[in-house]
Formats: structure tokens, C-alpha cells, sequence
């Protein structure tokens, strides 16, 4: 450690000084390493130079930078975000469809080799730095492209994530009757073709059609001719006008997360107390409700066999893949943005290890929730457990709303459920809106002096795209969205992002910043992990996905060609934002070819390094280095 030593005549007046100890060397130099990353500032006598622990000069916004009020804020919000609809709606589905406990085999491997080290890597990057997405990537400027990438990308996602809040909205106001909405043919928004579900047995659906996929129930009829008027569009070249009900209920949760973020963490970590710690409250109540309810025990049965021969099929694999993948939720800039506002000696990789736990145990839960209901239904008409099982919207605004509208006080159910809903999306989508704010306020500082007018927009941005969504038609384009923007293009991004950090900034040096906030350096394992197993991973699921794209698709509409190339063209535009800003920083910066390039991948704080012809990444040993 480089230590001015206090001058002559100062030192008449004082003790001689003492050798320190490794303990007390160790905080002196978590101290300073504390000053320079902005956690805290340190009037001290004992002053390192700026390059003499590796880290960037500290700087006035740096020290302005606000924390999370409690730890658990933080814990919170992580496990909020993390926790969405998804972990209800699709990995119960998943495990059923992929062998039932066998499907757990590639999922936890997953977790362990992929999962869990790229969450580590993102909370430690953004800890460490205490910048957004973005900025983040001072680190290695070339790669500030993939900030924007990520960013750009949870833009999207806002887009078409807070419509389906929105339904749950409307869902929950129209289940506050006596009667549920659903629950009988007669309404305006029926067919002359809706049929009572008391009427159909196997021996009805005989024709191939699960009832799952039955269209004309009054549950099926109430969400896509009562909620979506799906039936009033020829397709997505027909969309109409938004429609008013499903614009006031956008409208407010719009309000709600604007309310949320408006104060940056000091607000959101208060709204995280109910939003994320609700859905785990309902999900209990609705398992001790649906394992008393008879053919439950059937339902959890087929959740839960065994089929070791499903290991056999690729795709299993490559759905535990993605799974864990969107799961965790890496790649989106949140777990960065949320870890820039921990003080720099937190513990993040006891987070990680929690966090990332906390949200797969989740998912294998819910499926309890989830089954026990639906093996409830499959009994009372008489079908299997493969007739009534589905994912995505069909489960949980078609399947599980019928089979709770048959229960006795099936108003309190309801309201319950879609209160669960409701917050699982909340606080998911307030994660992928502070990425962009967070992201976007770090590298522009009008942005940041004006957060409150910026976090307004943002929300206000989302809301007038997210009204394509909601009109007759719009189905079709949330379905796009979501097919497109956060597909390919989010796995393109956190392969280039694992790269830039395990390689090109270097393993050691990023273990090198652990240790000087938590003291300890990752083990073996987890250098390993990033530098070549997250990678591996991250290209065989941006290949597979590449594969196995079969375009967008809502069950049997065929979207037009046009489209689809509107959809590549959407998932082309934030990751263009990686070659074109490599390109752009390759032209601005001075010297030689050899200099820029070196300018270009060294961390901005060793820039005068590259002035003295010592580059890091031109030498061998830098990139053997773990």
C-alpha cells in the first residue's frame, strides 16, 4: 500500500509511528478503497495516490449517491424483481411438461454453474463502480454498447409488461360481485357458441381439443372477448382504439410505479414491504386452499413424476436453460442499478447466493399452488391433469380464475389471487424502470438533476406505447413484443456483457475488487464460472434460441411476414447499440490504431497507462490470468 508519511516537523509533536498489523492495514485500506468508489468520504491524514489500489478517482456525484435505507430494501427489491409472473405462470408448466422432478436436474445445474455466478457478477460489477448500466462500463469503455443494449431492452419490456399488470387490474375490479364475471354464459361479451363448462367431459372434447384450448367457456370468452375484444380484430393489421376501462387501469398502475420510483430507493424500498412479501402470503394460502380440495393430491402428483427419460430430449435442457436464465433476470440492468445504491463493504455475494435461492424455491412452490388447483378441475370435468394444464395468460386469466370461481366464497378468492398478481408484477416492472432511469441519470447528469420530470417521462413514454397494446387487436402486439424484444437481443447482450468483464477487464482484476469491498476473494469456482462456463452457457442458449425461434405466434393466428421483420427490426435495435458505439468510441478517441484500441479497453482510470505504453491487454498474461 502506497502511504504518504506525515512531514518532519509534524511528526515532533505525535508518537513515533507504530508497524500496523494486517487487521489494521486491511481497514485502512477498505477505508480508502470506501473513499475512492464514493461509499463514504474520509478526511485522513494517510492518503493513497489515485492509482495506487487500482480504483478510479473519487467524485462529487459519487459521493452524493444515495443507499438503500436498510439492507433489507435492498434484499427486497432484488427478490421482487426477480420474482414475477413468470415464476407462476410458466416454470410449474415447465417441470410438468419436462419430466416433473427430473426437469430439476438441468435446472439446479444450470443455477449452480450459470445462474448464480452471472447474478454474483452483476451485483458485485454494480456494487463495486456504484454506476448504472451504462457508466458501469468505465471499466472498459468499448463496451458502454451493451449498457445501452440492456437498457434499451428493459425500455421494451415496460412497454408491454405493464399491460399485462393492467389485466390483473381489471381482473381484480371486476371480481369485487357477488358473481363472478366468468363464472356463466348470458353477458354481453358471450357467443352464441359459449357453453357451460357443467356440459363438458371428455367425451365432449373428443376431438383433439385439450380444455385447456376450449374457446367458447365463459372464463375463455370473459378474457378474450370481455377483456381483450380479441373478436373484433381481423388481425394485427386491425388493431382500433385502445379501450377506456383498460386505459384507466394502465393509467394507475402507471401512477403507482411513477409514485414508486419518483424518490429513487428511498421510495421504492418502502413499496417492496408489500409488493414483494404479498405474493408469498397468497401463494400459502391458496397451497393450504387448493391441497383440501378433492383431485389435488392427482394434480401434484403429475407435478411432481419422474421421467428420467425426458433428459434424453434437448429441449429440456434448453428450457431449463432459458428458464433459469429470465428466471434470475441478469442482463436487464436492474441487478446492477439496485447494487449501485448498496454501501460499498456489503456482503453481495451472501445476496447472491439468497437472492438467486429465494427465487427458484419460489417457482418449485408456486407449482404446489398451482397444481393442486388444477388437478381440482381436471376432476370436476371428468379429464387429465394434460387436458387443463397450460401456461402463460391461459393458466392464470383463463384455467385457474374458472376453477377458484367454483369455490365456495370464490369473490375472496379471486380478489386474493389477482392482488397476487398484481404486486408480483409491481415490483418487477419498477426493477426494469429504475434500470432505465438509474442507467440513463448516471450518464447524463441534466437527467439526474431533474430525476423526478425524467422518472414522469419514462413512465408517461411507457404508457403511450403500452396503448397499442391495449386495443382491439393489440394481443397481437404485446405478443410481438414479447416474442422479439426481450428474446435474442437480452442473451446477445449478456454474452457480450460476460465477456467484456471475464475477459477483457480480466478475472483477476474484477476478484481483485471483491476483495477490497468484502475482504475475502471469490474462490476458484466462481473465476472458473466467468471466465468460461457463464460464457459457454450464455452462447448455447443465444444459439439454441436462435434455432428453436419459430417467429411470433398467438395459437393458431399466423402473423404476416411483414411483422416478423417489424420484430427482428425491434430486436436489431438495441443490439446494434454494442458494434455501433465500439465503432463511435474507436473514432473519438486519439493516437495510433494500436493506441486506440488500447485506449478503448483499458479502464478509464489507467488511461495514463496507456500514454506510457503499458497495456495490460496486450500482454499474455492478462488474459491466462484467473
Amino acid at each position: 500500500m502506497n502511504i504518504q508519511v506525515l512531514p518532519e516537523h509534524k511528526l515532533s509533536s505525535v508518537a513515533p509511528l507504530k508497524p500496523y498489523s494486517n487487521a489494521e492495514k486491511k481497514e485502512v485500506e477498505l477505508i480508502l478503497v470506501k473513499n475512492q468508489n464514493g461509499a463514504q468520504h474520509v478526511n485522513s491524514s494517510i492518503v493513497p495516490s489515485p492509482s495506487s489500489h487500482g480504483c478510479p478517482p473519487v467524485s462529487s456525484e459519487d459521493e452524493e449517491r444515495e443507499t438503500w435505507s436498510k439492507k433489507i430494501d435492498f434484499l427486497l427489491s432484488v427478490i421482487g424483481f426477480a420474482v414475477d409472473l413468470a415464476n407462476v405462470w410458466r416454470f410449474p408448466y415447465l417441470c410438468y411438461k419436462n419430466g416433473g422432478g427430473a426437469f430439476l436436474i438441468p435446472y439446479i445445474l444450470f443455477l449452480v454453474i450459470a445462474g448464480m455466478p452471472l447474478f454474483y457478477m452483476e451485483l458485485a460489477l454494480g456494487q463495486y463502480n456504484r454506476q448504472g448500466a451504462a457508466t458501469v462500463w468505465k471499466i472498459c469503455p468499448v463496451f458502454k454498447g451493451v449498457g445501452y443494449t440492456v437498457i434499451i431492452i428493459a425500455l421494451y419490456v415496460g412497454f408491454y409488461y405493464n399491460v399485462i399488470i393492467a389485466w390483473s387490474l381489471y381482473y381484480l375490479f371486476s371480481s369485487f360481485t357477488s358473481e363472478l364475471p366468468w363464472l356463466k354464459c348470458g353477458n354481453s361479451w358471450n357467443s352464441i357458441n359459449c357453453t357451460d363448462p357443467k356440459l363438458l367431459n371428455g367425451s365432449f372434447l373428443g376431438n383433439g381439443t385439450s380444455y385447456s384450448k376450449y374457446k367458447f367457456t365463459p372464463a375463455a370468452e370473459f378474457y378474450e372477448r370481455g377483456v381483450l375484444h380479441l373478436h373484433e380484430s381481423k388481425g394485427i393489421q386491425d388493431l382500433g382504439l385502445p379501450r377506456w376501462q383498460l386505459t384507466l387501469c394502465l393509467m394507475a398502475v402507471v401512477f403507482i410505479l411513477y409514485f414508486s420510483l419518483w424518490k429513487g430507493v428511498k421510495s421504492s424500498g418502502k413499496v417492496v414491504y408489500i409488493t414483494a412479501t404479498m405474493p408469498y402470503i397468497v401463494l400459502f394460502v391458496l397451497l393450504i386452499r387448493g391441497v383440501t380440495l378433492p383431485g389435488a393430491m392427482d394434480g401434484i402428483r403429475a407435478y411432481l413424476h419422474i421421467d428420467f427419460k425426458q433428459l434424453n430430449n434437448p429441449t429440456v435442457w434448453i428450457d431449463a436453460a432459458t428458464q433459469i436464465f429470465y428466471s434470475l433476470g441478469a442482463g436487464f440492468g436492474v441487478l446492477i442499478a439496485f447494487a449501485s445504491y448498496n454501501k460499498f463493504d456489503n456482503n453481495c455475494y451472501r445476496d447472491a447466493l439468497l437472492t438467486s435461492t429465494v427465487n427458484c424455491v419460489t417457482s418449485f412452490f408456486s407449482g404446489f399452488a398451482i397444481f393442486s388447483v388444477l388437478g381440482y378441475l381436471a376432476f370436476k370435468h371428468g379429464v387429465n391433469i394434460e387436458d387443463v394444464a397450460t401456461e402463460g395468460a391461459g393458466l392464470v386469466f383463463i384455467i385457474y380464475p374458472e376453477a377458484i370461481s367454483t369455490l365456495p366464497g370464490s369473490t375472496f378468492w379471486a380478489i386474493v389471487f389477482f392482488i397476487m398478481l398484481l404486486t408480483l408484477g409491481i415490483d418487477s416492472s419498477m426493477g426494469g424502470m429504475e434500470a432505465v432511469i438509474t442507467g440513463l441519470t448516471d450518464d447524463f447528469k441534466i437527467l439526474k438533476r431533474n430525476r423526478k420530470l425524467f422518472t414522469f417521462a419514462t413512465a408517461f413514454g411507457t404508457f403511450l406505447v403500452a396503448l397499442f397494446c391495449i386495443t382491439n387487436g393489440g394481443i397481437y402486439v404485446l405478443t410481438l413484443l414479447d416474442t422479439y424484444a426481450a428474446g435474442t437481443s437480452i442473451l446477445f447482450g449478456v454474452l457480450v456483457e460476460a465477456i467484456g468483464v471475464s475477459w477483457f477487464y480480466g478475472v483477476d482484476r474484477f476478484s481483485e475488487d471483491i476483495e477490497r469491498m468484502m475482504g475475502f476473494k471469490p474462490g476458484l469456482y466462481w473465476r472458473l464460472c466467468w471466465k468460461f462456463v457463464s460464457p459457454a452457457f450464455l452462447l448455447f442458449v443465444v444459439i439454441a434460441s436462435i434455432v428453436t425461434s419459430t417467429g411470433a405466434k398467438y395459437d393458431d393466428y399466423v402473423f404476416p411476414r411483414w411483422s416478423n421483420v417489424l420484430g427482428w427490426g425491434i430486436a436489431m435495435s438495441s443490439m446494434l447499440f454494442v458494434p455501433f458505439y465500439a465503432i463511435y468510441k474507436f473514432t473519438i478517441v486519439p493516437g495510433t490504431w494500436k493506441e486506440r484500441i488500447a485506449y478503448c479497453i483499458t479502464p478509464e482510470h489507467e488511461h495514463h497507462l496507456v500514454a506510457e505504453g503499458n497495456v495490460r491487454q496486450f500482454k499474455l498474461k492478462h488474459w491466462l490470468a484467473i
